[in-house]
């Protein structure tokens, strides 16, 4: 909004007029702007979740009971954080903007209904997974489709001309191009093409690209959601690591939106991404003021409300800047948390099959491993790993998961040159 206010009257040589048209200030508005208001909002939230007595039921990991009372549903302070700057600051014509903003609001309404069922409705169970899976699979499509159709999502990439003296040179298409490729990581020069792997069907290999990528895209989404659902355990957990992944995925989305730092670091150039900048900046504030409420003891949860959202803007900011591969690495805690799930699941059932409860880790999903109390496990249970002689601090927990995903994160933008 505030974009073109300033449009119309920087041709009036006014002090600052131009200062909105720079994606780095507004980025740094944007974060700001965040910032402040899940500080101010969060505190407002707070105190009326409180009065209202929407508050957490008590988690069976608390022996204390420190956790019960405390308000959730705080998933809100983050999504108003992300949306009013984004609303001022951000280019609402984009169509990488507009994905972004629907992302947040639909996984919202999604997580709130969740969290709303619990909460209001006593049902700890919450929204069905078939239900959640639909909606995740549905935001998917929404987000591949219009990828597909809009004549905004373009991309340039860099071509490497061999020499006959063995000297690189590196020439650019001079139009931008309706491609369908990711980053592949490690590998210079080379992008993985979706049409090139569907090149079997033919003449219609193109439209069958475009459909394995938007299968691609569901995957990413409904993975990515879950993981960090299942990440969002203790306190700070989530919104630390979340912060980190998102200061990797503005980092990566800048130098895709800079003509120069694109053909300096020779990967492709993505004509309007600048906006997925901003709108990460907001983001990244949006989380860091509300560990101001969550850091430990937390005064505020997330809920599903900001855990499904959460995941959702990362798997889809990710797919947006074709770098969809790079969250194997960027994305590494969410992807231990879920495998740590499925493996205990799978062992277990294994082992019932056989008369026998055998489990792999203490507690999953795999953060909880490591504070379990031995009074807490089965007796009758062997484990595999038997985790810490004694139960670690949640508090130490948090900062360890952001420790490795600070090495995860590093190693993903070290990926640019490392090639």
């Amino acid at each position: 909004m505030l974009h073109y206010i300033f449009n119309l009257i920087q041709n009036a040589d006014l002090p600052g007029a131009r200062l909105l048209t720079y994606t780095s200030f507004r980025s740094l508005l944007a974060i700001v702007l965040s910032l402040i208001l899940s500080a101010w909002f969060g505190g407002f939230l707070i105190k009326y979740f409180k009065k209202k007595q929407i508050t957490e039921t008590l988690r069976e990991f608390d022996k204390n009971n420190l956790k019960a009372g405390v308000p959730t549903m705080g998933g809100l302070i983050i999504i108003i954080a992300i949306l009013i700057p984004c609303l001022l600051v951000g280019r609402l014509d984009n169509v990488y903007m507009i994905l972004l903003l629907v992302t947040t609001v639909w996984m919202g309404i999604l997580g709130f209904a969740d969290d709303y069922i619990k909460t209001f409705k006593k049902n700890k169970d919450g929204i069905s997974g078939k239900v959640k899976i639909l909606s995740q699979v549905g935001l998917g499509l929404f987000i591949g489709i219009t990828l597909y159709l809009s004549p905004q999502a373009v991309m340039r990439e860099n071509i490497t001309i061999e020499k006959p003296n063995n000297v690189e040179a590196v020439y650019h298409k001079k139009m931008p191009e309706k491609l369908n490729k990711t980053t592949i990581p490690f590998i210079k020069n080379h992008n993985l093409d979706y049409n090139e792997i569907m090149s079997f069907c033919g003449e219609y290999k193109e439209i069958a690209g475009w459909i394995l990528f938007i299968i691609v895209t569901i995957f990413v989404v409904t993975a990515v959601s879950n993981g960090a659902n299942l990440n969002d355990g203790m306190d700070g957990m989530l919104a630390g690591n979340a912060a980190i992944i998102g200061v990797a995925l503005a980092l990566l989305a800048y130098v895709s939106s800079h003509v120069g730092w694109a053909e300096y670091l020779n990967i492709m150039f993505l004509p309007g991404i600048e906006e997925v900048v901003v709108f990460t900046f907001a983001f990244i504030g949006a989380l860091i003021g509300f560990l101001w409420y969550n850091a430990y003891p937390a005064q505020v949860f997330m809920g599903d409300t900001g855990s499904l959202t959460i995941g959702g803007i990362i798997g889809v900011t990710a797919i947006l800047i074709h770098k969809e591969i790079l969250l194997v690495l960027l994305c590494g805690i969410f992807v231990v948390e879920n495998l740590s799930v499925i493996l205990q699941v799978a062992y277990y059932k294994k082992g019932k099959k056989k008369g026998v409860k055998q489990r792999i880790f203490r507690r999953t999903p795999l953060h909880h491993h490591y504070n379990v109390e031995d009074e807490k496990l089965d007796k009758d249970c062997t484990y595999i790993f038997k985790g810490p002689s004694r139960p670690m601090h949640e508090a130490k927990i948090t900062l360890r998961f952001c420790i490795v995903t600070i090495i995860m994160a590093a190693i993903t933008l070290m990926t640019l040159k490392i090639r």
